[in-house]
C-alpha cells in the first residue's frame, strides 16, 4: 500500500504538467489566457463540487462563519499559477516553465520552514537543505541556457516583457503555490473536511480570475474570450480542470499518509520528468524542443535538489 501511495504522489505530479500544457487549446481557443484560466477553473469548481456533494463534505460549510478571513484565500494563487503557465509554455518550454515553477516553490518551502510562517513548524536549516538549494539553482540555470538555445520560433511577447520577465513570473508563479498550501492547511484545520477546503479554494480561485478578466476588459488590455469556439477545444484540452481538481485533494490526502515532505518531494518530480518529456515529444501540439546533454543534466540536478531539500 505504501508503494502505491508513493507512486500516486509522482502521478499527481506529473497531472500539473499535464494540466498546464493542456490548457493552452483552451487559451487557442477563447483568445485570452484570463479567459482560459476562468474556464478551467470553473471546471475544476464544478468537479469538485459535484464530489463534495456526493460525499456529503458540504456539511462543513456550515463551519465558514467561524474562520479567520485570511484561512480563506489560499485559492488566490491558482490564477496566478494557471495563468503563467499559459504564457510561460509556449515562450520558453515545458521543462524551463516547470523548472521556475519548481524552484519558486523550492525557495519559498525553505522560507516558511525556516521562519516558521503562515502556521508551518519550524524547521533547522541542514546541508542537505543547502546541498539541495544549490541543485536547485544550478538545475534551473542549465535548463533555461539551454532553452534560449534550442527554442524554437518563440510566440512573441507582450511589449515590454523581455526573457527576465518570464524567469521572473515563472518563480513567482511557483513561490506561490507552498503558500497556498499552507494556508489551505489551517483552513484544513477549521473545516476538518478537505474536499470542501478544495471547494473553497477553487471558488475563490474562479472569482478572482473572473474579476481580473472583467478589470482587463475593462482597461481594453485583453480581447473578450471567445466561448463560442469552446467546441473546437480537443476532448483533452478540458483535462486541465480534472488535474486540478484531482491533484488538490490528493494532496490533502496523501499528506497525513506519507507525509508533507515525501509527498512535495515526488509531486515536484513528477512535474519536472512530465515535462520533460512533454518538451522532448512535443506532445499536447507544443513545439519540440528535443532533451540534450545539458538539458538533461539541468533536470537531473533539478530532481536531485528538489528530493534533498524536502527529505534531508
Amino acid at each position: 500500500m505504501h508503494l502505491t501511495l508513493l507512486a500516486a504522489a509522482l502521478l499527481i505530479g506529473c497531472l500539473l504538467a499535464v494540466q498546464a500544457s493542456v490548457n493552452l487549446q483552451l487559451n487557442a481557443a477563447v483568445g485570452t489566457p484570463y479567459g482560459a484560466s476562468a474556464v478551467q477553473l470553473g471546471v475544476a469548481t464544478g468537479l469538485l463540487a459535484l464530489a463534495a456533494l456526493v460525499t456529503g463534505a458540504f456539511g462543513a460549510f456550515g463551519h465558514l462563519a467561524d474562520v479567520e478571513p485570511w484561512h480563506l484565500l489560499g485559492g488566490l494563487a491558482s490564477p496566478l499559477y494557471i495563468t503563467s503557465g499559459i504564457l510561460l509554455f509556449p515562450r520558453i518550454g515545458a521543462l524551463a516553465a516547470v523548472g521556475l515553477f519548481v524552484t519558486g516553490q523550492m525557495f519559498a518551502s525553505l522560507a516558511l520552514d525556516l521562519f516558521g510562517l503562515l502556521g508551518v513548524a519550524r524547521q533547522p536549516l541542514s546541508a542537505g537543505t543547502v546541498l539541495g538549494a544549490l541543485a536547485v539553482l544550478g538545475g534551473i540555470t542549465i535548463v533555461i541556457r539551454g532553452a534560449k538555445r534550442s527554442a524554437p520560433t518563440a510566440t512573441p511577447a507582450p511589449q515590454g516583457v523581455g526573457r527576465a520577465g518570464w524567469v521572473l513570473l515563472g518563480l513567482i508563479a511557483g513561490a506561490v503555490l507552498p503558500v497556498q498550501g499552507a494556508v489551505n492547511g489551517r483552513l484544513r484545520a477549521d473545516l476538518d473536511e478537505p474536499l470542501a477546503v478544495a471547494v473553497v479554494s477553487f471558488v475563490v480561485a474562479t472569482t478572482t480570475i473572473a474579476i481580473v478578466l472583467l478589470v482587463l476588459r475593462a482597461l481594453d488590455r485583453t480581447p473578450a474570450p471567445k466561448l463560442g469556439a469552446l467546441g473546437k477545444v480537443p476532448w483533452w484540452g478540458w483535462l486541465g480542470g480534472a488535474c486540478a481538481a484531482v491533484y488538490v485533494t490528493a494532496t490533502f490526502l496523501l499528506i497525513p499518509e506519507i507525509g508533507a515532505a515525501t509527498t512535495i518531494a515526488l509531486t515536484v518530480t513528477g512535474q519536472q520528468l512530465a515535462s520533460a518529456l512533454i518538451d522532448h515529444f512535443g506532445l499536447f501540439r507544443l513545439p519540440r524542443r528535443p532533451l540534450n546533454p545539458g538539458r538533461l543534466t539541468g533536470l537531473a540536478l533539478l530532481v536531485a535538489g528538489s528530493l534533498a531539500i524536502q527529505l534531508g
